[in-house]
């Protein structure tokens, strides 16, 4: 199977940056859309961005502007730079990625664990 690892969350007050990371690791044969999600307490878990393999990028309306998903496809990972950071963003940020593996050329759907950002105002 494919696991993803996440690193890059934390604190920062309103008006800071931060950048998340994910890697994909296992017996990828090819990853097509990467992205990133986010839940808040009490809420559902809804799309922040994505990227397909050729580099078309998607972003929910709430960030667009601030936020810009990039990834390299040669290291299976995917980047998320948000800037100008509102309390709003907070939440745990997931890493998802579509793609296939192994020599049968399965399809998987992998999730990261999940990496807190927390805006303070």
């Amino acid at each position: 199977q494919v696991q993803l690892v996440e690193s890059g969350g934390g604190l920062v007050q309103a008006g800071g940056s931060l950048r998340l990371s994910c890697a994909a690791s296992g017996s990828i044969f090819s990853i097509d859309d990467m992205g990133w999600y986010r839940q808040a307490p009490g809420k559902q878990r809804d799309l922040v961005a994505n990227i397909t393999s050729r580099g078309s990028t998607n972003y929910a309306d709430s960030v667009k502007g601030r936020v810009t998903i990039s990834r390299d496809n040669a290291k299976n990972t995917v980047w998320l730079q948000m800037n100008s950071l509102k309390p709003e963003d907070t939440a745990v940020y997931y890493c998802n990625a579509d793609g296939h593996y192994g020599r049968s050329y399965s399809h998987f759907s992998s999730w990261g664990q999940g990496t807190q950002v927390t805006v303070s105002s």
